[in-house]
């Protein structure tokens, strides 16, 4: 089908970009220490990007058959007549390229992977600490090819398993942990499974918490949320549309922290050969010692300011693909009075420009007190500036974790991280 959609598109567009994608996929989901749903899938689809006098479109293609897609087809030639040239659109990259193999990026073994025995030994290591448990496991293995106009042709198998388990001891105690992986050796559930419950115990009867700046000690799962909001605007295309809080501040200090993105990561959940039009995906310094070295680019954001394309194409605009950060190793709970935060939920950005936010501590929360976790505390919520943030950056440990959520879609590598100086609010109700 991708082979058909080339050469019907060809003579009726200047670019175009053909991403066939094939995966089988399970799910099983549990509650209160038993699954209770289990479900299997086959998906085939082809994402489509064209463009004709700079018009460009991006659509896809779920019935693979020749019937839909001369329909499609005929709706894109239509669509073409009405829509208006976009000036900054400058083309797609040229191929065809070499492409290196990225290790621990496909694992056949995960297609056969006992879920079960899985779930099981996470509910199992979870239960030492805490009453129940809920959460999900999903794995996928699959196949992906990528057909340009400009002379791509590859393809390329993936893998994927993703656990996810809530802890609880009483509805206001609570433990959340995730575990991702390509590959079936590297899946270790059983630690974070044991960690999220410990959470949940330790979180019994937790107490209104102060308002107030307290240093924060953040786990690697709710700061990779906020690291992939960072992520994200430093999108051209996010810059270039205004709605970017790193907007402007090219060669200019961010923080003490190094923030990378590679795609060529070895065991990366978002590691592939190549980005979405083809080009070898690259490792790029994003923040470098704390300046903002570059922005993400494609082939035509690049071109449009006349610098090095990244590799971060989307389909319509650049993403980044696995998120590093990285910087000073410290003891991060050495601190005479600050908050251990385990978890965030409803982060809401109120000016994605100046990057004022707030977000809500979910899970277990404590307080610090001369190094020590003193007591589980509940009720506050974190209202500040990522940029502001960012800057108090101070420490980071050990316990490096490769962080995707329903919160963090864009996979992210930290660990615990101490900010000093953040601003805690009571909700308003």
């Amino acid at each position: 089908m991708l082979d058909y959609l080339s050469k019907k598109l060809s003579k009726k567009v200047d670019d175009f970009v053909l991403i066939g994608f094939k995966e089988e996929s399970s799910n099983l989901k549990f509650a209160n220490n038993k699954i209770v749903k289990t479900g299997t899938e086959s998906l085939e689809n082809i994402s489509i990007f064209v463009a004709k006098n700079k018009k460009v479109i991006s659509t896809s293609l779920n019935n693979l058959s020749k019937p839909s897609a001369d329909k499609l087809i005929l709706e894109i030639s239509q669509l073409l007549k009405f829509i208006k040239p976009n000036k900054d659109y400058f083309g797609i990259a040229n191929g065809p390229f070499k492409y290196k193999k990225i290790n621990e990026t496909y694992d056949k073994k995960v297609k056969d992977v006992n879920c079960v025995d899985i779930i099981d030994s996470g509910i199992n290591s979870a239960s030492n600490y805490a009453e129940r448990t809920n959460g999900i496991l999903d794995s996928s293995v699959g196949e992906s090819r990528i057909l340009t106009s400009e002379g791509v042709d590859a393809t390329e198998n993936f893998s994927s398993l993703y656990f996810s388990i809530r802890a609880l001891t009483s509805k206001a105690s609570s433990g959340h942990k995730t575990v991702s992986s390509r590959t079936l050796n590297n899946f270790k559930i059983e630690k974070l499974s044991s960690e999220a419950g410990k959470i949940a115990k330790d979180s019994v009867n937790p107490v209104q918490g102060k308002s107030g700046h307290y240093d924060l000690v953040i786990d690697p799962l709710p700061m990779a949320d906020l690291i992939g909001t960072v992520g994200a605007s430093a999108s051209s295309y996010e810059v270039d549309s205004g709605m970017s809080f790193l907007q402007g501040k090219l060669g200019k200090h961010i923080g003490n922290f190094d923030l990378i993105d590679d795609g060529t990561l070895k065991g990366g959940m978002a590691s592939s050969s190549f980005d979405s039009e083809g080009v070898p995906n690259k490792k790029t310094k994003i923040i470098d010692k704390g300046i903002l070295k570059t922005y993400l680019h494609n082939f035509s954001t690049s071109k449009k300011h006349n610098v090095k394309n990244t590799a971060n194409a989307g389909l319509i605009s650049p993403v980044p693909t696995n998120l590093i950060l990285k910087g000073n190793k410290g003891k991060v709970f050495d601190i005479k009075k600050g908050i251990y935060v385990t978890n965030i939920w409803y982060t809401r950005f109120q000016n994605y420009v100046t990057g004022d936010f707030s977000t809500i501590p979910r899970d277990g929360m404590f307080l610090i007190e001369d190094g020590e976790i003193t007591k589980p505390i509940k009720n506050l919520r974190i209202s500040e500036n990522l940029v502001g943030m960012l800057n108090r950056i101070k420490l980071f440990d050990n316990n490096t974790q490769q962080i995707t959520s329903w919160e963090a879609n864009t996979p992210v590598i930290t660990s615990n991280v101490l900010i000093n100086k953040v601003k805690f609010t009571k909700p308003t109700s």
